[in-house]
């Protein structure tokens, strides 16, 4: 009898971006897959690729508390029509709401994936203080019921969660990343003209913009001649997104260029000479793997997730977060000295090809499926 693998995350765009592969390998193993997100502009893409898709109306700052009782009305309903046999929550919200809903339905075959930990776990702002203990204690109360399996993207957070009792270890699993497609992410022979320095993520203050934005300012005031670019949208379902019009307002100032969202990263990526993400936090970052793939060095910042991808002086440099003046040095390092981009980028696709390939991480995650579907059988 064919099982059905349930996958509820908060939106469509990011569903598609780092889930959709595992998905479509899912229904080619024989599973009937089901969608359930927030519907925006990547709804038919998911369609196309053959897997069901129910949208329901999710936002992820909403806490007025008929909205959220009207939500999880909604997924209760959506989960007894649909008897999913195994359940995938990918983010925090999802992983309350359905964890919450699964129980009730007696569901017990559920993965919860608290990929990057979010807001609350990567700013320091006044708010994000105020959420942390209050989602700390969700995740104590439903990250890992009886039955459940937790996916972390780093070794940190799978101690971290652990060690504080929040998982438990036989229940947990490190699978690193989304998984890169190495056919399409490839080494490609630097682009003529002055080096080009690429920042791609959604536009939050929490991925470092205003520190490459630092550094950026600081190089051009030096008459270091390189391009900061700016690649991905604002992202307003998130505290820290930055407004487009202070985006807007950077663009061509001080070699700064804000591309916006590209469809196409591979492509964006052959313009690039090196790869920066200033991140504060991270689960895996999905964009540095793509760089190490393509062959390019990387600059980014010596905190979770990001150290998993660079090994500081190998394929690139790590710095310490929100530091500017070591970001910047990092950057001219590469900038000056072609052959180092060069050899860093070799053994960031070597690490690529060997640690984090689609095949792998696909792999990794039907095997979780197979293990539930066993222990339900």
């Amino acid at each position: 009898m064919t099982k059905k693998i349930l996958y509820f995350i908060s939106e469509d765009w990011f569903f598609c971006s780092h889930f959709i592969e595992r998905a479509i390998a899912a229904s080619d193993a024989g599973y009937e897959v089901v969608v359930v997100t927030r519907e925006k502009v990547h709804g038919q893409v998911i369609r196309n690729a053959g897997l069901k898709l129910v949208p329901i109306d999710f936002e992820r700052r909403s806490i007025n508390p008929l909205r959220e009782l009207w939500l999880l009305r909604s997924l209760y309903l959506i989960y007894a029509q649909e008897r999913p046999d195994i359940i995938h929550h990918i983010a925090a919200k999802p992983i309350f709401y359905g964890t919450v809903v699964a129980r009730l339905l007696g569901i017990a075959a559920v993965v919860n994936a608290p990929v990057g930990m979010g807001y609350a776990f990567s700013s320091s702002d006044a708010k994000a203080r105020l959420l942390r203990p209050l989602v700390t204690m969700a995740y104590r109360l439903l990250l890992n019921p009886k039955g459940s399996r937790v996916i972390f993207e780093n070794a940190y957070d799978l101690h971290t969660f652990v060690n504080s009792g929040v998982a438990r270890q036989k229940d947990t699993v490190l699978i690193r990343g989304a998984g890169i497609n190495l056919n399409v992410f490839q080494p490609h022979p630097e682009p003529v003209g002055v080096p080009v320095v690429m920042l791609i993520a959604r536009m939050l203050h929490d991925k470092g913009v205003l520190e490459f934005l630092g550094a950026a300012k600081k190089l051009h005031a030096s008459g270091i001649a390189a391009r900061f670019v700016l690649v991905g949208d604002p992202d307003p379902g998130n505290p820290a997104s930055i407004p487009a019009e202070t985006l807007q307002s950077w663009n061509g100032k001080s070699g700064v260029e804000w591309w916006g969202w590209k469809a196409d990263i591979a492509a964006a990526l052959r313009q690039a000479h090196i790869a920066c993400l200033p991140s504060y936090r991270e689960g895996l970052p999905k964009s540095l793997l793509e760089a190490a793939a393509c062959g390019l060095p990387i600059v980014t910042t010596d905190t979770i997730g990001c150290r998993d991808v660079v090994e500081d002086g190998r394929n690139g440099f790590l710095v310490p977060v929100k530091e500017v003046t070591s970001l910047a040095a990092a950057l001219h390092r590469l900038i000056v000295n072609p052959g180092l981009r060069r050899t860093m980028g070799q053994k960031g696709r070597v690490r690529a090809e060997t640690e984090f390939s689609s095949e792998r991480v696909i792999g990794e995650t039907l095997a979780v499926y197979a293990q539930l579907k066993s222990n339900a059988s």
